[in-house]
């Protein structure tokens, strides 16, 4: 097994590790409503995803709020070229 190889193993093993640990402690919606898409990654960033067709939009049977799916939003916000996003109050 390479160096790189191993290096992104341990990477996504420890990535996979702490999501659960926060899983477990502190449980994390499935969805987010677009006001915390927009908090969370920036409203131009969403709106653009929305745009290309990276994220895709559910809606709520018993209220019109919309809403993302946070593995959806994760993934897309992972292969952008930024590395980090920070809420819109801590830029």
């Amino acid at each position: 097994m390479k160096y790189t190889e191993l290096a992104t193993l341990l990477k996504n093993a420890a990535e996979q590790g702490t999501a659960n640990a926060i899983k477990e402690e502190q449980p994390v919606p499935d969805q987010l409503t677009k006001a915390d898409a927009y908090r969370l990654y920036g409203r131009s960033n969403v709106d653009r995803w929305l745009r290309e067709g990276l994220i895709s939009i559910g809606q709520s049977t018993d209220t019109s709020q919309i809403f993302f799916g946070r593995s959806e939003l994760e993934a897309v916000a992972a292969s952008s070229n930024r590395i980090t996003y920070l809420p819109a109050r801590d830029r």
